[in-house]
């Protein structure tokens, strides 16, 4: 294996979940100002709670590597001015979702991280829009998005040459990062379907017994998703 094999697998695997989330999220469409707060409640929520599991689970020496590029707090302030200055309501997100990955080794917490990471490069072109469509600006509703705003492309890349370096060539060690950043986006695909647009179909047929869902309190194929 080369060392570049890890990101193309990785890019390569999560490719349909990479688009669903996509179509899932349609931050590139006009919204509601209200859909947009419920896009930063989740992503708060979500990044509260997987920010100091990936910290806790890395090596020391990419501790402060990792504190240095969190974004968590971007997200946290952009809610904070969406509920206290734009006086928006933002119901409380489902929880638990982070609790079911598995973060146990260097390979699936890079994993995980690739899909976060992944992310912040599209936030440079989700910020102007954000902008042009609801008047929306760093420290006023879209830190989360503009980010590091010009460091952004060499953070990305820094990210890339670490996980590389980090997870290797071996066979294993690259599976698990794939699986990782599997289930990282089908934990985020579950969070924001609810806000997926509706898709006309035929009648349903009547719905067979419903199956009880597990104590996290996840539909039954996200936890199965998650702990596959």
């Amino acid at each position: 294996m080369s060392p570049d094999t890890a990101l193309t697998e990785l890019r390569l695997t999560t490719r349909a979940e990479h688009e669903r989330i996509e179509e899932v999220m349609r931050l590139d469409a006009p919204m509601p100002l209200e859909r947009y707060a419920a896009i930063m409640s989740g992503l708060d929520a979500f990044l509260r709670a997987w920010e100091p599991r990936v910290h806790a689970a890395l090596p020391e020496r990419l501790q402060a590597w990792f504190r240095a590029r969190r974004r968590g707090g971007f997200a946290s302030a952009d809610l904070d001015w969406l509920r206290d200055e734009a006086g928006i309501a933002v119901p409380p997100p489902a929880a638990g979702v982070v609790d079911l990955l598995p973060l146990d080794t260097l390979a699936r917490v890079l994993g995980s991280m690739y899909v976060i990471e992944g992310a912040a490069p599209g936030g440079q072109t989700i910020a102007p829009r954000l902008k042009a469509s609801m008047g929306l600006v760093p420290g006023a509703g879209a830190s989360y998005f503009h980010g590091f705003g010009g460091a952004t492309g060499a953070m990305w890349r820094d990210f890339r040459v670490v996980a590389s370096l980090e997870i290797g060539e071996s066979s294993r060690a690259v599976v698990q990062a794939c699986k990782s950043a599997k289930r990282t986006f089908a934990a985020l695909i579950g969070l924001f379907e609810p806000l997926a647009p509706a898709v006309a179909g035929p009648a349903p047929r009547a719905a067979p017994a419903a199956t009880p869902a597990p104590a996290s309190g996840l539909p039954p194929w996200l936890a199965a998703s998650l702990t596959a």
